[in-house]
């Protein structure tokens, strides 16, 4: 599939549209950013996609404002990347000062705090499907599967910090896939 480009306005209303309608924070945008980036626009490849998404994952920040800037970037460099960061957090900082404003009448509204709670429940789904997506791509053999779960157990124990961890898959795949092991990495 040959990539597309893309205007400063289009990524800036991309990612205003992906932030706009996500609830839940970063993880539950990844399947927008995904379904938007690459099955809409063309913009990224599949398998690209996982790699901005890792790379998303290891600097600091919200993984979802980290994924617009590097697409951003990648598309148009860093009017692209402004274009796209803007994009991504507008809706949030206008629902934010929105819910600011009526904070007193939203805390005590039973409707909301219902629909609250059914949002939080969809959105453990969106996350869910997620990492389904990501790692039926990105586990295609036992050293990815070993990885995964190893990655898995050390974040849900809480006893490796998760920078720890994402060092040291890295250094568990130079050192698997440079002795000839896996193959090739991809």
């Amino acid at each position: 599939m040959q990539q597309k480009s893309a205007s400063l306005w289009q990524l800036f209303s991309a990612f205003f549209r992906i932030g706009a309608f996500t609830f839940g924070g970063g993880l539950a945008m990844l399947p927008l950013i995904e379904r938007e980036v690459v099955d809409v626009q063309g913009w990224v490849e599949k398998d690209e996609i996982l790699d901005i998404v890792a790379l998303s994952q290891s600097v600091p920040g919200a993984i979802a404002v980290n994924c617009s800037i590097f697409i951003g970037l990648r598309l148009r460099g860093l009017p692209g990347a402004i274009a796209a960061l803007l994009g991504a957090i507008t809706p949030s900082i206008v629902i934010i000062l929105i819910i600011a404003h009526f904070f007193a009448q939203f805390q005590s509204n039973p409707f909301l705090l219902r629909a609250f709670s059914g949002v939080k429940a969809a959105v453990i789904g969106l996350v869910a499907a997620a990492a389904f997506r990501a790692g039926r791509n990105t586990v295609v053999n036992r050293y990815g599967l070993v990885a995964a779960a190893c990655a898995f157990a050390l974040s849900v124990s809480g006893l490796v910090p998760i920078v720890w961890i994402i060092i040291l898959g890295g250094l568990g795949g130079i050192i698997y896939f440079g002795r000839g092991q896996g193959g090739e990495a991809r």
